[in-house]
């Protein structure tokens, strides 16, 4: 990889450098509604936290939350957006807001106002004045209360469509990272999370990179080869996943500037020089497909390019990033009209207006709509399809995760793992795939795994440890058929503490409660923010309930690795106890009777959470 200057750089240090910059700082267009603040904003004091509340502004996406302190009666300087250490995206698609970032006691004013699209912010409501409460060395009670025999629609799984990976070629490397081969441990993650969580699809960078040798130029004639994308397409589908194919990177002989990469591994980012020619490719790759795998492929969805709003993913123009988008799409129609083909994949939920925009006046064909964010939940793109006529579009967020920074500390820990179960829940109904971004710390764009626990993005470590991720995702995997209602109150209720419940076929519950809060400076926990919980299951008296626990002494790696006092990487029996837990434990627990409601009553610390099984009746 090279600089703006032409000296040799290292991959890190260039993405680092250029990661914030936008391919293009156009905003929103003149069709972006100015949208009024939300009304109604409450504010709620807990025990370190403050809970806000609004009514919902149509056509808003999300809601940017500010803050100022308050001194002497008047805020003091000009209100801000709170930033919780997401990285990312701030605004939230909720009508609520935990605040966890203040000082306790200290009297704050907040205001929100309505973001109709990623880069606009519209002007803020009237403020509001709260303090969240000082600690009295005693857990608040949350009470929840579940009927067993309530109706209730069937439960989303926005976890279930799709999963991320590192880039395929991947599964064929039998180099070793940590003294483990990377190949047959990334099939082996892909296969778990299959298996136990029942993830449908992978998505991948780079199915035109060079280490597939798809395409290269001899006495400029274009020849192609799909030979290795036969073989990994192939190992993906005999574990039971299908592939999601990003269209991108470019090939070097087709690329107009073959020096703009991007990862150590050198993904081409520049536009074609010839567009007929990679019009040629996308047609032959999908034919490929269909040719190989049949009406299969019919269902796959074809997504194009990655994060082309980032400079650091697409070295032309926005507008030559729409003529890509345009011929691609086209090529893939060109095939078979019934494949599914859409973008934009972009960073920070931005191109969608612009790309929607532009098709209306290309007529491309969207299918679905891409798009990634990290560190808060998705935002809310169903005011912006409808909006500009695409209401029949699918939302795929291709990418999400706690943090968008490599080699980040909160990716190892149980705060990561309540924030996916936030952010789950919040996109349940909405959208129709939140895809965690990866399976496997067998991940390597800004190099190899340094050690066991570096902060990568994965779901499941080298050596093929479950991290807490996982294990919320294992958890929601265990949710039933029927989503139950929950009524909630006390301290933390239905914001800091938050609940899922579900009834399965056979009758017996599943029951989700967390303590989480966006704020990654929580991220090692605050125990003023722990609670106790008492969840009331009615017309469930008599029945056995087991809880499974997943806090910081219950499935997080990061704590057993430091009582190992593994460091680097682990050594002999090191490894054996690290496997002896990855599964958690269900244990069996004690309830209370009250007419013909069981009581089960918990110690939830921050953060913290406890999935409630309790038997069919």
């Amino acid at each position: 990889m090279t600089s703006t200057n032409d000296q040799p750089v290292d991959a890190r240090s260039d993405w680092e450098s250029r990661i914030a910059l936008r391919s293009d700082e156009t905003g929103a267009t003149g069709g972006t509604p100015v949208l009024a603040p939300p009304d109604g904003l409450t504010a709620v004091a807990g025990v370190h936290h403050v809970r806000l509340s609004w009514s919902p502004v149509p056509g808003a996406v999300g809601y940017l939350v500010h803050r100022a302190p308050v001194r002497d009666g008047a805020a003091d300087g000009e209100l801000t957006p709170i930033d919780h250490l997401g990285g990312d995206v701030l605004a939230v698609p909720d009508t609520w807001y935990v605040d966890t970032t203040g000082e306790p006691g200290q009297p704050y004013a907040y205001a929100v106002a309505a973001v109709p699209e990623v880069t606009v912010t519209g002007p803020l409501g009237a403020p509001v004045t709260c303090a969240s409460l000082a600690a009295t060395g005693v857990a608040p009670t949350v009470v929840l209360e579940v009927d067993a025999t309530a109706d209730g629609p069937a439960l989303p799984r926005p976890w279930q469509p799709m999963i991320g990976s590192e880039r395929l070629s991947q599964l064929l490397c039998t180099d070793t990272s940590g003294g483990r081969e990377i190949g047959g441990e990334l099939l082996a993650a892909l296969r778990r999370i299959r298996d136990e969580i029942g993830v449908e699809t992978v998505r991948a960078h780079s199915i035109l990179h060079d280490d597939l040798g798809v395409y290269r130029e001899v006495d400029g004639v274009p020849v192609l080869d799909f030979t290795c994308v036969d073989r990994v397409y192939d190992l993906l589908l005999s574990i039971g996943l299908r592939p999601v194919v990003e269209i991108g990177f470019m090939p070097r002989d087709l690329a107009s500037d073959p020096e703009r990469t991007v990862f150590e591994y050198r993904g081409i980012i520049s536009p074609p020089k010839d567009w007929d020619r990679w019009a040629e490719l996308v047609r032959a790759l999908v034919a490929h497909l269909l040719d190989r795998y049949g009406e299969e492929v019919l269902g796959w969805d074809f997504e194009v390019w990655n994060e082309a709003n980032l400079e650091v993913f697409w070295s032309g123009t926005r507008e030559e990033w729409m003529r890509l988008y345009d011929v691609t799409a086209r090529a893939v129609k060109d095939v078979d009209p019934r494949i599914p083909v859409g973008g934009p994949s972009s960073a920070a939920a931005g191109w969608v207006d612009a790309l929607l925009e532009h098709a209306r006046r290309s007529g491309a064909p969207v299918d679905f709509v891409s798009t990634h964010t990290y560190g808060s939940p998705p935002l809310d793109v169903r005011p912006t399809l409808e909006r500009l006529g695409f209401g029949e579009a699918r939302i795929l967020w291709t990418e999400w995760g706690v943090t968008p920074t490599h080699f980040h500390p909160v990716n190892d820990g149980t705060s990561a793992a309540t924030f996916l179960l936030t952010g789950m829940r919040s996109a349940a109904g909405r959208v129709d795939a939140l895809s965690y971004w990866v399976a496997s710390d067998h991940f390597e764009e800004l190099g190899r795994p340094p050690r066991l626990l570096h902060g990568g993005f994965g779901l499941i470590t080298v050596g093929g440890i479950a991290k807490p991720r996982y294990h919320a995702l294992r958890m929601l995997s265990q949710l039933g058929e029927t989503e139950l209602p929950v009524r909630a109150d006390g301290d933390g209720a239905d914001g800091l503490v938050q609940t899922w419940a579900s009834r399965r076929a056979d009758g017996s519950l599943a029951i989700l409660v967390w303590a989480s809060t966006l704020d990654q400076s929580k991220r090692d926990g605050d125990p003023a923010l722990a609670r106790q919980i008492r969840l009331v299951v009615d017309g469930a008296a008599g029945r056995t309930v087991t809880v499974t626990r997943l806090d910081r002494e219950h499935g997080d790696i990061t704590t057993l690795a430091g009582q190992l006092g593994i460091t680097e990487w682990p050594v002999g029996e090191q490894w054996d106890a690290l496997r002896a837990v990855d599964p958690l434990p269900v244990e069996k627990v004690a309830t209370t009777v009250e007419g013909t409601a069981a009581v089960v009553e918990l110690h939830l610390p921050q953060p913290g959470a406890v999935l409630v099984e309790v038997a069919g009746g």
